[in-house]
């Protein structure tokens, strides 16, 4: 930790992390978008990156429950007849995958009461751990995220999930305007777009933390064993 005019500002992992001010956020794991069966995979869309994170993802979220770290999972949500998605949006769904897209029709995914909207079975929410359903890409915009970790004291958010690029990138940005740490789980995000994946890594390593699943569980189960001793 430093102090800067005043201001203790935390500087080093196991502060930025500390599980009693931190919460994990798993940004849209969501069959749609990271399971063969979902649209993204019946279009052929490369999910390589997401077989090997999503393992990874899971034993952080493990880990995260273990630490007593809120989770907050944030499920990508459409709503029928496209009443959520704007003219602007669907411009924006237009240029994803366009090769792969029948025809010019936008994309549909992630629509509510759909199985494709669900968790994956490795990162099902458990007992009252938050959900936060959004519809833009920013898990802040348009929702009480901020209010919820307001509310429990939150000072970081460790992020995992998809994509890379986008929603992933797009909620470290705004957590960031929003005043938190944000440290990115850097083996726990994918992309279907390799290429993407790395330019958004190297955007964000200039902006925010970044550490291993690996590395955080290791911080939290030091602090763990510290508050159990204390205990």
């Amino acid at each position: 930790m430093i102090r800067v005019e005043g201001k203790e500002v935390f500087t080093e992992l196991p502060e930025l992390v500390d599980p009693a001010h931190t919460a994990l956020l798993l940004i849209d794991m969501q069959h749609d978008f990271v399971a063969s069966d979902g649209v993204f995979g019946e279009l052929g869309i490369d999910l390589s990156m997401y077989r090997d994170s999503v393992p990874k993802l899971a034993n952080l979220l493990a880990d995260a429950r273990r630490a007593c770290a809120l989770v907050v999972h944030v499920q990508n949500t459409t709503l029928p007849n496209r009443m959520s998605d704007s003219p602007a949006q669907i411009r924006f769904n237009l240029r994803m995958h366009a090769a792969k897209r029948f025809g010019d029709a936008p994309l549909r995914y992630s629509i509510a009461g759909t199985p494709g909207h669900e968790f994956v079975k490795e990162l099902t929410p458990d007992g009252d751990e938050l959900v936060v359903r959004k519809h833009r890409s920013s898990a802040f915009w348009g929702t009480d995220l901020e209010l919820l970790l307001r509310s429990n004291g939150i000072k970081t958010v460790v992020i995992g999930g998809c994509t890379t690029e986008g929603c992933v990138e797009s909620t470290a940005r705004d957590a960031m305007f929003n005043d938190l740490y944000v440290v990115i789980a850097v083996d726990c995000v994918a992309s279907d777009d390799r290429e993407q994946h790395e330019a958004s890594l190297l955007l964000m390593r200039h902006r925010f933390d970044m550490a291993t699943a690996g590395e955080i569980a290791a911080v939290w189960a030091i602090i763990r064993r510290a508050v159990g001793d204390s205990g």
